[in-house]
């Protein structure tokens, strides 16, 4: 079902603060920064060997990304990983019991389609799994 890890969020105050590091002292390749207004955050994906690093800044108060920055502070806020079939593996999951916060797939930054499991069926990792966009 799944074929790698695609990128790791991470959750952040401010993107022009975080990018330096990730880009300068641990030398990542920058691969450019998106709004994601349905999620309500900006997002810059920095690259290493095959996987990313997902930075997110909440664009509004309101954002799940916001909420968590008020609950844990900047940090790892989810995984992802690749799917061939995201439709499929949503299906699989499910009939496995496990508790999907989306049952149907959306748009996700870079032409993505997403869908993420929540963190009660996957050991408290929001884990979200994503097909790669067309």
């Amino acid at each position: 079902m799944l074929t790698k890890i695609n990128h790791i969020g991470i959750a952040v105050n401010s993107l022009d603060e975080a990018i330096p590091f990730y880009r300068d002292n641990l030398g990542m390749a920058f691969r450019g920064m998106e709004e994601v207004v349905e999620q309500q955050v900006k997002v810059a994906f920095l690259e290493v060997g095959e996987s990313k690093i997902e930075l997110l800044e909440p664009t509004s108060a309101e954002s799940p990304v916001a909420k968590f920055l008020e609950k844990n502070g900047p940090g790892v806020h989810h995984i992802a990983y690749q799917v061939e079939d995201l439709e499929a593996a949503i299906a699989k999951l499910e009939s496995e019991g496990a508790r999907m916060i989306d049952k149907v797939p959306r748009l996700g930054a870079h032409g993505a389609r997403i869908a993420f499991i929540h963190p009660k069926s996957s050991n408290g990792v929001l884990t979200e799994l994503c097909q790669a966009g067309h």
